[in-house]
């Protein structure tokens, strides 16, 4: 890349000439303010607080909307020199804060933005000691309505349009923008309409002066009051990094932590705003059904009455279901403990999604979320990445905008945010594509990088191994896997499974699957429906009908009174993903770690220590007492869990293998290809107990406003 020579405050820099003036001075350990820049936004220029000295130039320079190649050279030859710290420049930023804060309320002491405020910062550091020379009226706005998740105090907002810039160009939801000019300018959403974005909550963390603060935890904490700790999501599989904020042994919000290769720096609303959930329906000690009513137990109670039936059932009869938020420990001590009294119908598939068996590839997005930004033909199968997994769904729509990828879609069509060409809404589509005589099929071929997204609607279905084994002779066939190896060394995949649990991954890694003899989903259904399956224990598995269980005896093991609890004859009361350090895997194949941030109410204990202690109440003892041991376990059966971050390399384009992904078969082409997910903000115990995500469902989702779905 081309570069130019500058003198920024003395020091003699080489800077690329593509990058903006203010990028070069923080390059070159220049602290420059702003309030409108942001490094992930367009360009606007409205705040002027980033305005340097370019000696020679008649005025002050905005560094935001100047670019190093614009930069020329002094008459003389020699390099531009850029004063960011002058009289000259320290005087124009007074002026522009002095202008800023001209009508700003003096709300700090109330301000939910206090304590973490731009606004305050650099009214600080870059203002004058004061401000009493205006006497005219101050300027005042009217709140406006942007949805149950945004509180606005408009008199706050100095129209630095980070909001506006968000929603058109990141969320894809061009629902904010401004109405006047001057003095009159105002920032509002269309027709006073809620923000219709499940990334919303991001644009509040934009805002830099507490115009836009968060309603739901409107006045319950001040930042410095919180202890912090790092984690990862658990409301959909892209293991999106978190920071979750606590106090007094209760979490009062989570905020996204920068994570370049898997959410930047976006979380979606029900990852955000869910927390609430938490404390709402918690199971905080064990349940023993009596007479058919469930009634409070001790500990050694409760795994008396497991103890009882494990031994008077054989094995055979016997299955464990893993549900969606549960970490790669418990599963592992879970599957250990089964298999130690001989079960072998295990499943973490509860959707029924027809995936594992294969290589690791079969089922992860081998493409990498980072890597979608390099593809230039995409083809959905089965998906609606709006709702399954918003953040990649913005990555998606940043690609869209960046580039001239072609994007088209098999199933039925929803708003994606960006446009997509319906090729037809059952999988006979597929069969056309894959014998290439569709013209899509041409598309893939000739695009450089292209690549295949399958979602649950695919393969949470009957046929889906079929349509699994169409999707895969598709890449393979079009030219979308490349070399073998990591992508440093040149591999590549465009095959994509795209999960919605984030326990999937893990529990396929760790081969929770049906053994020898051993049931799957609809066969551990079915056999309990008959009596064939006397004992079934659940592990946080809510998201399926309960009454197919018929009379077999359940043991439920999670954090919430959901829909596997009232089900259950044993309730043990298990620890949230907030409440225990845990290994998540994502989509990806990605292994991170969350953190404990709080503890686990009442008697409630980790997961997997509870499996610990029943193994020894029915002589089956796990040779772990702490999770140190565990995890050296775990990483026996999975070395690949250990590399934390990790990505796996790509396994190369050899047909034997993408030919044989799922099963070959007839296919069901007059069922539409539909996404499993009839309510985003509702697809989980934790958010189902979430009073936030209950508005948030009535407003968005079965109210007046339709989004995503409709």
């Amino acid at each position: 890349m081309p570069t130019r020579k500058i003198i920024i405050d003395g020091r003699e820099v080489e800077a690329d000439d593509s990058i903006t003036l203010l990028q070069a001075c923080e390059q070159a350990g220049s602290e420059i303010p702003r309030f409108c820049y942001h490094e992930r936004l367009s360009v606007a220029g409205n705040c002027r607080m980033c305005l340097v000295e370019w000696v020679g130039a008649p005025k002050p320079q905005a560094s935001c909307a100047l670019q190093v190649k614009d930069i020329f050279p002094n008459k003389d030859g020699t390099p531009a020199k850029i004063n960011t710290r002058s009289p000259y420049a320290q005087k124009a930023r007074e002026g522009v804060m002095e202008f800023l804060l001209i009508n700003h309320p003096l709300d700090c002491p109330i301000c939910d933005q206090g304590g973490e405020c731009d606004l305050q910062d650099q009214a600080l550091y870059y203002g004058r000691a004061n401000y009493n020379r205006f006497k005219e009226n101050k300027r005042a706005v009217e709140d406006k309505y942007m949805g149950p998740l945004i509180k606005t105090i408009m008199t706050r907002c100095i129209q630095c349009t980070r909001c506006v810039r968000f929603a058109t160009e990141v969320a894809g939801v061009p629902g904010l923008g401004a109405t006047g000019r001057g003095e009159d300018m105002e920032i509002m959403s269309y027709l006073d309409k809620a923000f219709e974005s499940e990334l919303s909550g991001n644009a509040v963390d934009l805002c830099p002066v507490g115009a836009l603060t968060h309603k739901p935890w409107a006045f319950i904490y001040r930042p410095w009051e919180l202890r912090k700790t790092n984690s990862i999501d658990v409301h959909d599989a892209q293991g999106c990094n978190v920071r979750v904020d606590s106090r007094g042994g209760q979490v009062l919000r989570i905020l996204p932590r920068v994570n370049e290769t898997v959410n930047e720096e976006w979380i979606s609303d029900k990852s955000r705003y869910a927390c609430d959930g938490l404390k709402n329906q918690r199971l905080d000690r064990p349940y023993v059904r009596k007479a058919g009513k469930l009634e409070p137990a001790s500990w050694g109670e409760a795994f008396e009455a497991i103890a009882a039936h494990v031994r008077g059932t054989r094995p055979e009869r016997m299955a464990a279901i893993v549900g969606d938020l549960a970490a790669a420990e418990e599963i592992k001590a879970l599957k250990d403990l089964m298999h130690s009294i001989g079960v072998s119908s295990l499943e973490c598939r509860q959707d029924g999604a027809k995936v594992g068996g294969g290589p690791r590839q079969s089922y992860l997005f081998n493409t990498t979320i980072a890597g979608v930004e390099s593809a230039d033909a995409l083809l959905f199968i089965g998906c609606n990445p709006r709702w399954e997994a918003p953040v990649l769904n913005a990555r998606i729509h940043k690609t869209w905008l960046n580039s001239a990828i072609k994007i088209a879609n098999v199933g039925v069509p929803y708003n994606l945010t960006y446009p997509v060409e319906q090729l037809g809404g059952s999988a006979s589509v597929l069969r056309e594509i894959a014998d290439g005589s569709h013209a899509f099929a041409k598309v893939l071929r000739d695009a450089k990088r292209p690549i295949v997204i399958v979602g649950p609607g695919a393969i949470a279905r009957p046929d889906g191994a079929a349509i699994l084994n169409l999707a895969a002779r598709i890449a393979s066939d079009t030219g979308m896997i490349g070399p073998a190896g990591t992508a440093a060394e040149g591999g590549w995949s465009g095959f994509n499974v795209l999960h919605t649990a984030a326990s999937r991954v893990a529990a396929l890694d760790l081969g929770f699957l049906p053994g020898e003899g051993g049931r799957d989903m609809a066969g551990i259904l079915d056999g309990a429906g008959k009596g064939e399956i006397e004992f079934v224990w659940l592990l946080g598995a809510d998201e399926f009908d309960m009454d197919k269980l018929g009379n077999a005896f359940v043991v439920y093991q999670g954090t919430q009174g959901d829909a596997g609890a009232h089900r259950a004859d044993v309730i043990l009361p298990g620890a949230a993903y907030t409440e225990q350090d845990g290994i998540y895997v994502n989509f990806e194949g990605r292994a991170q770690r969350a953190e404990r941030a709080t503890f686990p109410p009442g008697q409630a204990k980790e997961d997997w220590a509870i499996l610990r202690a029943l193994s020894d109440v029915i002589g089956q003892r796990l040779p772990y007492d702490h999770r140190g041991e565990l995890r050296r376990a775990l990483f026996a059966d999975a070395p690949h869990l250990a590399d934390e971050g990790a990505l796996p390399q790509s396994i190369g384009a050899d047909p034997a293998i993408w030919n044989n992904i799922g099963v070959a078969g007839d296919i069901d082409e007059r069922t539409p290809l539909a996404s499993p997910i009839a309510d985003f903000y509702l697809t989980n115990p934790i958010a189902r107990a979430s009073g936030t995500m209950a508005e948030c469902s009535k407003v968005y989702v079965t109210g007046a406003v339709k989004m995503a779905a409709e």
